[in-house]
């Protein structure tokens, strides 16, 4: 058994897996929250799984002061000794970091040294609300598994790929340089595990395949992959760019923001806080949750569907640009919470790509399921799939590839 703790650390709370990487299958998960509040909130569940299992997953909650990530740790270990799986018995052999933006400088999974600790802090000015808790999960857990290889895994690494003209942006070249800014895209992670998923599926080789995997979760994004290679993805400098999203506005007019600063006399902080957490969905509708908005929608509630009409225009313009940047596409992957379970969401999306090939399968698409499906037809051109994301998974396995474990 090879087992690597994954860790996903954000400024005041972090989640972690632990997982046997030969089984592909997680043996304990939990959450710690609340870091640097009064009182903190930690959840712990082992789980049980595989043939002849008869257990249930046990989940242990407690409350108590989580003053800092270095604390928050210490809950997490004491929660593996008293109700396991028992990090002697089976001790990770490395373990693995997600880190959100590793800018230009990391195009692959990357031992943790000092110096790569302080690159990830210096990528802050590109991810302020990201990387910083990262480090912060770092510095913790190189503490506590002070033995242990260390490795990060970072969202923009898939999209290191991306052509120069797809991560470009037409602003003054030498400004753009100085501070960094062009599209980095992000969900890379994800986008890299569904993408060779969808090719084992198929069994096609992922050389051979052209194909759009669409991650439709709270956070949104599309990405175009050519032969195993991200050419083209929707998030940019920042996560905000691109499909509508639960709280993010998505693509709109940089002029907006112009706009915005001069008759609501609105502040950078304050702008950011408006695209980022009261836009997209919450904005149109007053709802985040798709589940809300499709029931609103069913209702005859004229906000919602409003809302669901541009969450679902959105998507199509991205898909037939996406078509054409590739000159076709041989699959079409959903996944993440809206892609893998809505299939309204779904359907809409897909209904006017008849003349690129794309066949819905309307059966299969409205059954339920758990694992990855096929709901194209059988005669469809283009392979319609839903595949459910772990990103987790793909972490650990990247980690132990490099780990030396």
């Amino acid at each position: 058994m090879r087992v690597v703790l994954v860790i996903n650390s954000g400024s005041s709370s972090f989640k972690y897996q632990l997982i046997d990487v030969e089984t592909e299958t997680a043996l304990a998960s939990g959450l710690v929250e609340r870091i640097g509040e009064q009182v903190g909130a930690a959840k712990h569940t082992v789980l049980f799984h595989g043939a002849g299992v008869t257990a249930t997953d046990a989940t242990y909650k407690s409350e108590l002061p989580i003053p800092d990530h270095a604390v928050g740790f210490q809950v997490m270990l004491d929660a593996f000794a008293a109700h396991g799986p028992s990090l002697t018995e089976t001790p990770p052999v490395a373990i693995g970091h997600r880190v959100v933006q590793g800018g230009a400088r990391f195009f692959q999974p990357t031992p943790i040294t000092d110096l790569v600790e302080i690159n990830i802090d210096d990528l802050s000015v590109l991810a302020p609300l990201h990387n910083p808790g990262a480090v912060q999960g770092i510095r913790a857990a190189r503490a506590a598994f002070a033995d242990l290889p260390h490795v990060a895994v970072f969202d923009t690494a898939f999209h290191q790929t991306l052509p120069p003209a797809a991560y470009t942006y037409a602003i003054d070249r030498t400004i753009a340089r100085k501070h960094r800014i062009r599209r980095y895209g992000f969900h890379g992670t994800s986008h890299k595990f569904v993408s060779e998923a969808a090719a084992a599926h198929v069994g096609r080789p992922l050389r051979e395949l052209r194909q759009i995997v669409l991650h439709l979760g709270n956070g949104a994004s599309v990405t175009a992959i050519d032969r195993g290679r991200s050419v083209e993805t929707s998030m940019g400098l920042t996560p905000l760019e691109g499909l509508v999203m639960g709280t993010r506005s998505g693509d709109l007019d940089p002029s907006v923001l112009l706009v915005l600063s001069r008759r609501e006399d609105m502040s950078p902080g304050e702008l950011d806080t408006f695209l980022n957490k009261r836009s997209g969905m919450l904005g149109l509708a007053g709802a985040s949750d798709m589940r809300d908005i499709e029931d609103r929608r069913a209702a005859g509630d004229g906000p919602a569907s409003l809302a669901f009409d541009v969450y679902i225009h959105r998507i199509r313009a991205y898909l037939g640009a996406y078509i054409a940047q590739l000159g076709g596409v041989d699959v079409i992957s959903f996944t993440a919470g809206v892609g893998e379970n809505s299939a309204v969401v779904r359907a809409a999306a897909l209904e006017t790509l008849g003349f690129a090939g794309v066949h819905l399968d309307a059966e299969r698409n409205d059954a339920r399921g758990r694992g990855i499906r096929t709901i194209s037809t059988d005669d469809s051109p283009v392979t319609v799939l839903v595949v459910p994301t772990n990103e987790e998974l793909e972490i650990a396995r990247q980690t132990l590839s490099v780990a030396g474990a």
